[in-house]
C-alpha cells in the first residue's frame, strides 16, 4: 500500500514539474512576442506617421546645376548608393530621409543586422535618398545631410557617416541638418573624413542637383513614406505579407530568398579608427 502511495506521490510530483516547465516555456514566448512586438510597434506607429506626413503635401524643390552623382553611385541613373558585395544573391533596398525619424528608428532596429548580412556576403544595400521632410515641415535638413552623405560616399566614408547622422538626428521639427556647419562637425566623428575636399563638397552642395533627382524617383515610386524597405523588389517594411518585420524575420526573409545560391565574394570593411 505504502509503494503504491509512493508511486502516486512520484507520478504527482512528476506532473507537476512538467506543468511548471510549461508555464515557463509559455512565459518566455509571451516575453518574446511583447518585446518583438514593442520593436515592430512602434515602427508600425511611425509608419503610419510617415504615411501621414508623406501625403501632406508640401514644397516641391527645384534642380538646379548639373547632377553628380558620388563617386560609387549605381542603379538606373546612378541615384543609389550601394554597401556590400556585387555578387551578393539578393539586394535590400531603403529610401530613407536623414532628417526623418522613423528613419533613425528603422536604423537604429536594424543597423546591425543589415551589417552582419552585408559583411557575409547574404546582401547588398541600395540606399536612396529622399528629401520627404523638408517638403512637409520646410528647411533644407534633409537635403544638406543627403548632401553631404554623397561628399562622404565620395570620400570612401558613406556607411561611417551615415550612422553618425542617425546617430545625432535632431528632432525633426528642428532643422538642424540645415546648417552645413553642424555636418561637417559631425563628420569630425568619422576618423580621416573633415577634410578640405569634404567641406568644399558640403558648403558647394555638390551634389544637391543629384539628391533633388533621387527624390523625383521617391516621389514617382508610389512610396507611402520613408522608410521604404524592399527584398529583392518585394516591400517588407513595415511587414512582409502578413509578417511583420523583426530582425529575425529579415534573417530568415534572406536565407529563404537566398537558398542554393552561394553568398557573394566579400572585402574587408574599411577601418573607421
Amino acid at each position: 500500500m505504502s509503494e503504491k502511495n509512493e508511486q502516486g506521490k512520484r507520478a504527482a510530483r512528476d506532473r507537476l514539474v512538467q506543468q511548471r516547465e510549461r508555464e515557463k516555456a509559455h512565459e518566455r514566448r509571451r516575453r518574446g512576442l511583447i518585446v518583438g512586438g514593442a520593436v515592430v510597434g512602434v515602427l508600425a506607429l511611425a509608419a503610419v506617421v510617415g504615411v501621414i506626413a508623406a501625403n501632406t503635401g508640401g514644397k516641391k524643390s527645384s534642380t538646379a546645376g548639373p547632377v553628380v552623382a558620388p563617386s560609387g553611385a549605381t542603379g538606373k541613373d546612378s541615384l543609389a548608393i550601394q554597401v556590400g558585395s556585387d555578387s551578393a544573391p539578393s539586394t535590400l533596398t531603403i529610401w530613407e530621409d536623414f532628417r526623418c525619424p522613423v528613419c533613425a528608428q528603422f536604423e537604429n532596429a536594424f543597423r546591425d543586422t543589415a551589417r552582419e548580412l552585408e559583411s557575409s556576403g547574404q546582401v547588398k544595400v541600395e540606399y536612396h535618398l529622399a528629401t520627404l521632410i523638408d517638403g512637409n515641415l520646410g528647411g533644407s535638413g534633409s537635403l544638406r545631410a543627403a548632401n553631404a552623405a554623397a561628399c562622404a560616399q565620395s570620400a570612401g566614408k558613406f556607411t561611417a557617416y551615415h550612422d553618425v547622422l542617425y546617430r545625432n538626428q535632431p528632432p525633426e521639427t528642428e532643422d538642424a541638418f540645415g546648417d552645413n556647419a553642424k555636418l561637417i562637425e559631425l563628420s569630425g566623428k568619422v576618423p580621416g573624413l573633415d577634410t578640405p575636399a569634404f567641406r568644399s563638397c558640403v558648403n558647394d552642395g555638390k551634389h544637391d542637383s543629384w539628391v533633388q533627382k533621387s527624390n523625383t524617383a521617391f516621389q514617382k515610386g508610389g512610396f507611402q513614406g520613408t522608410p521604404a524597405a524592399l527584398l529583392n523588389g518585394e516591400s517588407i517594411f513595415p511587414k512582409k505579407g502578413d509578417e511583420p518585420i523583426t530582425t529575425a524575420n529579415l534573417k530568415k526573409w534572406v536565407a529563404e530568398a537566398n537558398k542554393g545560391k552561394k553568398p557573394g565574394a566579400v572585402t574587408p570593411a574599411p577601418s573607421h579608427s
